[in-house]
């Protein structure tokens, strides 16, 4: 099954799937696939419903269903453009195609994998991964805007306050009152971003095992491609170091971690990071764990995704003394 969305809610309840008619569902498959549905196969998703399918044709597909946004049509291309280079993610069936007031859109369903790759190989694995999808990846200008990027990926949004404002919830992280550690890692490591500047290529940012299915150490598929975005390549080796996992789904990296990934990604994509790159890379990944921290706290979960002691010593790293 697909990965789901990143969400600031609790992921230990039960998702809040978006309402899908069922009568407006067949019309669009009919009109957008050629078929209507004849089975589910799954459904899940928190942002967006998304929803396996069989076809009566006998095709296997998967339907998401999400709010429109102008980013919605470079994300389809993008991974349009990947399938089409052989890279691992399903194949898009139709562009972003109106449904009711948002959009949907179609690509095969491709079934099977396991959520991690071997014990002991994950930093290479998922650093591997990520260098060939950067490489293989068009170029920002090549596809249409990819802005804004999702709320866990906007350190330099354009809004009011240190925060993004998150897609699920109603909830403005810069006025509920929290530990001023997050908030003094999340400004600090924003700061050491701004400070930094180079081209900007395109990956993926959500980078999170339940994203990926593997045969072994090998790839079998990325899902969640609305999740595509535009920045350094430093930043989004950064974001993926700071989410992939290793014995569990539920515990991103550790800083050591975090480490090994980074030097596997150089090996991988055949290039030395520079010195201001590695601390890019570790000023972006701390900046996307105290997001989901402060979003954690915000809505009344415990904050799991960083503890003061490891924001501490990723800032280090970031060259933020």
């Amino acid at each position: 099954m697909p990965g789901g969305d990143r969400s600031c809610e609790d992921d230990q309840m039960p998702p809040r799937l978006p309402a899908v008619d069922p009568a407006r569902l067949a019309q669009w498959c009919e009109e957008q696939l050629g078929s209507p549905p004849a089975g589910e196969i799954f459904r899940s998703g928190h942002l967006s419903a998304v929803i396996g399918l069989r076809l009566a044709d006998s095709r296997a597909v998967v339907v998401k269903v999400r709010p429109d946004s102008p980013r919605m049509a470079a994300c389809v291309e993008v991974q349009r453009r990947l399938f089409a280079s052989g890279y691992p993610c399903p194949e898009p069936l139709t562009g972003a195609a109106p449904f009711g007031d948002g959009v949907a859109t179609a690509e095969a369903y491709v079934p099977g994998g396991t959520l991690l790759p071997s014990a002991g190989r994950s930093a290479w694995a998922f650093a591997g991964a990520f260098a060939r999808l950067v490489t293989l990846a068009p170029r920002p200008a090549e596809v249409p805007t990819l802005d804004p990027p999702p709320s866990w990926a906007d350190w330099n949004h354009a809004g009011a306050g240190l925060w993004p404002h998150p897609e699920d919830s109603d909830v403005n992280l810069n006025e509920v009152a929290g530990p001023a550690w997050i908030d003094d890692t999340g400004r600090r490591a924003r700061d050491r971003l701004r400070a930094g500047a180079s081209e900007a290529v395109i990956g993926h940012c959500d980078w999170l095992a339940a994203n990926l299915r593997w045969n072994g150490d090998k790839l079998l598929v990325v899902h969640d491609w609305d999740s595509v975005t535009a920045d350094s390549e430093a930043v989004l080796a950064g974001f993926a170091a700071a989410l992939y996992s290793t014995v569990s789904v539920k515990q991103l990296a550790t800083v050591e971690e975090t480490q090994r990934f980074l030097v596997a990604y150089r090996d991988a994509h055949g290039r030395e990071l520079s010195a201001d790159e590695l601390e890019l890379s570790w000023a972006a990944g701390v900046w996307t764990r105290a997001y989901d921290a402060r979003c954690q706290h915000a809505v009344g979960q415990p904050v799991r995704s960083l503890t003061e002691n490891a924001a501490r010593e990723r800032l280090h790293r970031a060259g933020i003394g």
